[in-house]
């Protein structure tokens, strides 16, 4: 027992000296890029503004700090609730910190795996039979008994190459890779419910519009009729107004459907099905657009981004992976020892003079393995290439995607302010005509143009104010979301399920 302890000590001993040796290259974390800003011409400091609610200005304030609830910023109550009811009850999610914990779980198998001695008991019994010719002796009588064992056997590998500690540098990557991607998924559905939800509002006020114009269009046929049979119109006016209404019905079925699309996407993202969501109905007037952006700086958004952070862990196992081919390259120790007792009968096992033990010790070189082991490594370090390229690529694509939505929130405004001008001056006009129209100043062709534009002004200004929602929730989904500044961890799993009602 004493020599067991001893070789357990000494196996310690060597394994806390060669703790800090390992070969192959230690991981640095990719420098941020030395980049003034996002694009060639800076953004404004302030959009546009225009007298509607969807036309307050915006001020972008560079560094400032990015809630980890950004959402709330739309002061919404049932878009919230909603998000909250999501985070609880989402699928995706839920798959997503399951993966995390496997990946978790993983990793500890490999800990005690690589870090600790193998400690095993054996307690077996085994009936034999020998005879004469086993010991020379043919004519010898044969033997029959019984052999019980009884041992404990301990075995470690010690890493003097630092192989077995890559390999868990690896495992620990590809947690942190896991842990990104579950932030990625969470800010992901995050956006795409203010963005359903903003989508949803414009289509009622789509749908909303049309069927105002339906029902004034229905007017304007019936008076049309009455005055075609009267003298005062012609068939061909009639035919006109009827082609109009027609035609403003029929665009009426497709945003119908497109609504009832986007609020089955909504009960899906919350993890309900459509039958039974009992979502909120969202409108524009019910969301406040934000007045104040935070821009990140540059070199903080390779810091923030899940999908960044994701991929950096990737290029971190990737360089792991290269020691464990490097270390394959080195010599390998295998410490074995074991004590136990052998007996003839159960009696004598553990207090006979029947103890037995070992001790080993294993050094293997590999000599010649046909290019394998260096062929190996080379790949390793392709495969290092590959992934600080991906990651490159990943980094340029989050800058791209800054950019746009930066110029796309600076050109929204522009365009709503535009839009607001060109739906008053539609306004204004149809106005203006179907009073020249009732005093017979105008023919009914003249009519018809002034309601279409009309039409078509109230659409677009709609679409426009819908975009600058969208686009604003587009920002903070870009810059990363804010969950560096969230308490709890994304991958605890929900105490409990808000109710849907």
């Amino acid at each position: 027992m004493t020599r067991l302890v001893l070789a357990l000590g000494v196996a310690a001993t060597v394994a806390v000296v060669t703790t800090g040796c390992a070969v192959g290259p230690d991981f640095k974390r990719p420098t941020p890029p030395a980049v003034a800003g996002y694009a060639e011409t800076p953004p404004p400091k302030e959009t546009a503004s225009s007298p509607g609610p969807a036309g307050l200005a915006q001020r972008l304030i560079s560094d400032q700090e990015i809630p980890a609830e950004w959402w709330t910023l739309f002061h919404s109550e049932p878009l919230d609730q909603l998000i909250r009811r999501a985070l609880a009850g989402s699928p995706t999610l839920a798959a997503s910190r399951s993966t995390l914990r496997q990946s978790r779980e993983n990793l500890r198998a490999q800990v005690g795996g690589v870090l600790f001695p193998s400690v095993d008991a054996t307690l077996s019994v085994e009936r034999q039979q020998v005879t004469g010719a086993s010991f020379g002796q043919p004519n010898a009588p044969g033997s029959l008994f019984s052999l019980y064992n009884a041992s404990v056997g301990v075995s470690y590998a010690l890493d003097l190459f630092g192989g077995a500690r890559r390999e868990l540098e690896a495992l620990s990557s590809l947690v942190d890779y896991q842990r990104f991607q579950l932030e990625g998924a969470h800010l992901a559905l995050t956006a795409n419910i203010v963005t359903a939800a903003v989508k949803e509002a414009s289509l009622r006020e789509q749908i909303r519009t049309t069927r105002e114009l339906i029902t004034m269009l229905e007017r304007q046929v019936d008076l049309v009729e009455r005055q075609f049979q009267l003298g005062g119109a012609s068939r061909s006016d009639v035919l006109a107004q009827q082609t109009l209404l027609a035609q403003t019905r029929v665009a009426l079925p497709p945003l119908e459907l497109e609504l009832a699309q986007t609020r089955h996407q909504l009960a899906v993202l919350v993890g309900a099905f459509p039958v039974d969501a009992a979502l909120p109905e969202f409108t524009l007037d019910g969301l406040t657009l934000p007045q104040e952006l935070p821009v990140s700086l540059p070199s903080s958004l390779v810091r923030q981004r899940p999908d960044v952070l994701a991929s950096e862990a990737l290029l971190h196992q990737a360089s792991a992976e290269v020691g464990v081919a490097t270390a394959a390259l080195f010599p390998q120790i295998n410490l074995t020892a074991s004590l136990g007792s052998q007996s003839a009968t159960p009696g004598n096992l553990l207090t006979g003079p029947a103890s037995v033990w070992s001790l080993g010790a294993a050094l293997l070189q590999p000599v010649f393995h046909g290019g394998e082991l260096t062929a190996k490594r080379r790949a390793a370090i392709d495969a290092y290439d590959q992934a600080a390229a991906q990651y490159q690529e990943t980094v340029l694509e989050a800058f791209q995607n800054v950019a746009d939505v930066l110029r796309a929130l600076e050109l929204d405004a522009s365009l709503l302010k535009e839009q607001e001008t060109a739906e008053a001056t539609a306004r204004d006009a149809l106005t203006l005509t179907q009073k020249q129209f009732d005093l017979g100043a105008v023919n009914f062709l003249s009519l018809l143009v002034a309601q279409r534009q009309h039409r078509q002004a109230q659409v677009l200004l709609i679409q426009a104010q819908a975009r600058r929602y969208a686009d604003t929730a587009a920002l903070f989904q870009a810059l990363g979301g804010g969950w560096w500044n969230r308490g709890a961890s994304v991958d605890a799993q929900p105490a409990a399920t808000v109710s849907a009602k």
